[in-house]
C-alpha cells in the first residue's frame, strides 16, 4: 500500500511541477488560469515535496522532511476562499488579503522550531513522554478547523452569489462545475474530520495513514481543476455583475411606483423584452427609463417578485400561448420554451412547475 501511495505522491509532485512551469513560462496559459489556482498548485507542490524527498531517500530517511508537507496545511483553506471570491467578484489580490495567511505563517514557524530544529535526542524524549503525538493531534485539529472554516466561507459566498443573480438575470448561469469543485473539497475534509475523531478515541495511526490519501485526493482535485482550467479557460470565469445597491435613497413616490408598474406591464406585453434569452435587469431598467435600484424597488414593492421570476412569468405565459398555436405541432415543449425566451430546459421546467404547480405535459394533458 505504501508503494502505491508513494507512486501517487510522485505523480502529483511532478504534475504540479509541470503545471507550475506551464504557468510561469507560457504567457498564453498564464492568462487562462486564475492566479490563486496557480498558488494552490504551489501549495500542493510544497505539500507533496516533503513526502517525495522522504521516500526518495535523497537525504536518507530523515523524518524532518515529512514535516515540510505541514507547511501547506494552513495555506490551503485561505487560498480556496480567495480563489472563490476572485472568481465570483473579479476582486483582485490586495495587500490586505495577506491577513488570511498570518495564521499559516505562525503555524509554519511553530513547525520549524518544534519539529525541524530540535535535535534527535529532544524529539525522541518528546515521543517517549507522549508529548509529540499530543502536539500533532492539536496541530491537525487546528488545521482542520482553519480549512473547514474557510471552506464554509467559500461555499456561503458561492451560494449567496448564485442567489443574488436572480435579482439581476433572467437566465441561469452555468455554475455547477464550480459548485462540484467545492463539494469535492468538502467531502475530502469531511472524511478527514471523521478519521481525526476516530483517531482521538482509537488507534493513533488511523488518522496518520488516512491523511496521506485525503491529501492526495485534494491534490488531484486541484490538479484536475488547474489542468481543466487551462483547456477550458472560461470554466471558472463567472461573469461579474454589479448587484443593485439599496434603494433606500430612491425618490420615487408611491404614485410614481404605481405609474411605473403600469408602464412596465404594458412594455412587457407590447415589446416582449423577455424574448431576449440573456435579458438583464439593467437592460430592462434602461428600457423603462429608470435606474437599476429603482427597478429593484418597483419589483419588490409593487410586483412582489425578484427579476428572475418576474421575467420567467412572462415567458411561461408566452409558452402557453405558443402551445395553442400551429407551432406546437412542429416543436417540442423545449423548442416552444426557447421561442418564449428560455435558454435552459431545467430553468423552464422549474419555472413552469413553480408557477403552474405541475409539469408542462401534465398541464396540457388536463387541457385536452
Amino acid at each position: 500500500m505504501n508503494t502505491f501511495v508513494n507512486q501517487l505522491a510522485y505523480f502529483g509532485f511532478f504534475q504540479s511541477f509541470f503545471l507550475l512551469c506551464v504557468y510561469l513560462f507560457s504567457a498564453k496559459n498564464r492568462k487562462n488560469i486564475n492566479g490563486y489556482i496557480a498558488f494552490l498548485i504551489f501549495v500542493l507542490f510544497i505539500g507533496l515535496s516533503g513526502r517525495v524527498l522522504y521516500v526518495s531517500k535523497l537525504f536518507e530517511e530523515n523524518f524532518r522532511l515529512i514535516t515540510i508537507s505541514e507547511f501547506a496545511i494552513l495555506l490551503f483553506g485561505a487560498t480556496v476562499f480567495l480563489f472563490t471570491r476572485s472568481s465570483l467578484t473579479n476582486q483582485r489580490f490586495a495587500v490586505r488579503d495577506l491577513v488570511h495567511y498570518i495564521p499559516a505563517i505562525a503555524y509554519i514557524l511553530f513547525v520549524v522550531f518544534y519539529f525541524m530544529i530540535p535535535s534527535d535526542e529532544v524529539i525522541v524524549a518528546r515521543i517517549r513522554r507522549g508529548e509529540l503525538y499530543s502536539v500533532v493531534n492539536i496541530l491537525v485539529g487546528i488545521g482542520l478547523t482553519f480549512n473547514c472554516t474557510y471552506w464554509f466561507l467559500s461555499l456561503r459566498q458561492f451560494l449567496r452569489f448564485r442567489n443574488n443573480l436572480k435579482n439581476e438575470l433572467s437566465y441561469t448561469l452555468k455554475t455547477q462545475f464550480f459548485l462540484n469543485f467545492l463539494i469535492a473539497i468538502g467531502v475530502c475534509l469531511l472524511v478527514w474530520i471523521g478519521m481525526y475523531f476516530i483517531s482521538l478515541f482509537g488507534p493513533e495511526t488511523i488518522e496518520q495513514e488516512s491523511r496521506k490519501f485525503i491529501w492526495l485526493g485534494i491534490a488531484f482535485i486541484i490538479l484536475f481543476i488547474a489542468y481543466y482550467g487551462m483547456i477550458v479557460p472560461d470554466v471558472f470565469r463567472i461573469q461579474s455583475f454589479n448587484l443593485s445597491q439599496k434603494y433606500s435613497q430612491s425618490k420615487l413616490s408611491h404614485k410614481d411606483l404605481d405609474t411605473l408598474k403600469t408602464e412596465l406591464e404594458d412594455m412587457m406585453a407590447d415589446k416582449k423584452p423577455y424574448l431576449n434569452t440573456k435579458l438583464m435587469k439593467a437592460e430592462l431598467a434602461t428600457m423603462l427609463g429608470i435606474s437599476n435600484p429603482e427597478l429593484a424597488r418597483l419589483l419588490n414593492e409593487r410586483i412582489g417578485m425578484n427579476f428572475f421570476d418576474f421575467v420567467n412569468y412572462y415567458r411561461i405565459k408566452e409558452f402557453i400561448a405558443l402551445a395553442k398555436t400551429d407551432k406546437a405541432k412542429e416543436l417540442t415543449f423545449f423548442g416552444l420554451a426557447q421561442e418564449a425566451g428560455f435558454n435552459s430546459k431545467t430553468t423552464f421546467n422549474k419555472s413552469f412547475r413553480s408557477l403552474m404547480g405541475t409539469s408542462p405535459s401534465a398541464y396540457f394533458s388536463k387541457e385536452v
